[in-house]
């Protein structure tokens, strides 16, 4: 756009000088009219030309910022990863991104360099490509993108995403019971009502057919192996009391401890009720379920809160007394819980 500039500025000199050389020529013999008439013309001839240019021209003088599209900004974080190639959260912030452009080709990419980066060990990575490979078609649940929503979800059993997912390739590659035990897992989660409704038809459609193939074979459908843990799976525990604490525990008090999945809201994934007796050990299990088929698995993260109910409700109270801890399924031991702080 300079260059165009330059050359219109020089055509117009060119034209205001074929108007001014002859009027400052004429000057020497007629005065000074002749020059200053030759300065006004050429006034005219270039100021007009630019107020004309601006009026019917659609070029924008104003300069260009930087633009900030969604389209360009992934570009740019592109750029920066060609020179930064071992930034794992980079390179999942770069799948994440062309996933929302839904250029699912690229995220898949995308995905595919975190993992390697994080040799397999990254779910969010793991979950990522997988997801990309469907909505780019170039997987099923049955085939490479079924295998590494299963890879995900031996490192993170609590995702949603991945146990739905997963959920789904059970039930193409025809594993019932597995499917069932997952969606039973997605529902003591506490998912949204409309989301609720789907993940209870789809836990009865799965019911009715493992106990029609039960009847058909005349033997209790085999386990999944996450339901065959999740029936020893236990978390002992040793509940104290912060001893400032102990003038509020009153006479027949109730102990409530949960177990839930972190960050989770909706029912317990099992419970006790108990007398708020302390210190005072006890041992969680994935029998104590709220509902049935629920519970926790061996390996699995959960939340423990052990509260003490003045009323005996069930439903936390201002007053109420509680602690909490995150843990394990199966690892670390007797887990230490000490209630030491106060419901607001």
């Amino acid at each position: 756009m300079s260059t165009f500039v330059m050359i219109a500025v020089l055509l117009a000199l060119i034209a205001a000088a074929f108007i001014a050389v002859p009027l400052l020529r004429k000057s020497s013999q007629t005065g000074p009219v002749a020059g200053w008439a030759a300065i006004v013309a050429t006034l005219v001839l270039l100021g007009g030309s630019a107020v004309l240019y601006q009026s019917f021209s659609n070029w924008s003088w104003a300069p260009k910022a930087d633009d900030g599209t969604p389209a360009n900004m992934v570009g740019r974080l592109a750029r920066r990863l060609e020179k930064n190639p071992e930034d794992l959260d980079g390179w999942l912030l770069l799948g994440r991104s062309y996933t929302e452009l839904e250029q699912f080709t690229m995220a898949a990419r995308a995905y595919q360099r975190a993992d390697r980066l994080a040799a397999g060990s990254n779910a969010v990575a793991l979950t990522g490509l997988a997801e990309a490979l469907i909505m780019a078609k170039e997987s099923d649940l049955d085939g490479r993108a079924g295998r590494l929503f299963e890879q995900a979800l031996q490192l993170d059993p609590n995702s949603t995403k991945v146990l739905f997912y997963s959920a789904i390739a059970a039930m193409e590659r025809g594993e019932n019971p597995v499917a069932l035990e997952r969606f039973q897992r997605l529902l003591a989660g506490g998912p949204p009502p409309e989301v609720r409704t789907l993940i209870e038809g789809a836990i009865a459609k799965l019911d009715a057919s493992v106990k029609s193939d039960a009847a058909a074979t005349g033997k209790p459908q085999p386990q999944s192996a996450a339901t065959a843990a999740a029936a020893v799976a236990a978390v002992p525990l040793n509940l104290t009391l912060e001893g400032s604490l102990a003038a509020k525990v009153q006479q027949g008090s109730t102990l409530f401890v949960l177990a839930r999945t972190p960050g989770q809201r909706g029912p317990p994934l099992a419970a006790k009720r108990l007398e708020a007796k302390f210190p005072q050990e006890v041992t969680l299990q994935a029998s104590d379920a709220m509902l049935a088929g629920t519970g926790f698995v061996v390996g699995q993260q959960i939340e423990i809160v052990a509260r003490v109910s003045n009323s005996g409700g069930a439903i936390a109270r201002s007053g109420d007394l509680f602690g909490s801890a995150q843990v394990t399924v199966g690892k670390g031991g007797t887990v230490a819980l000490r209630i030491d702080q106060v419901t607001p």
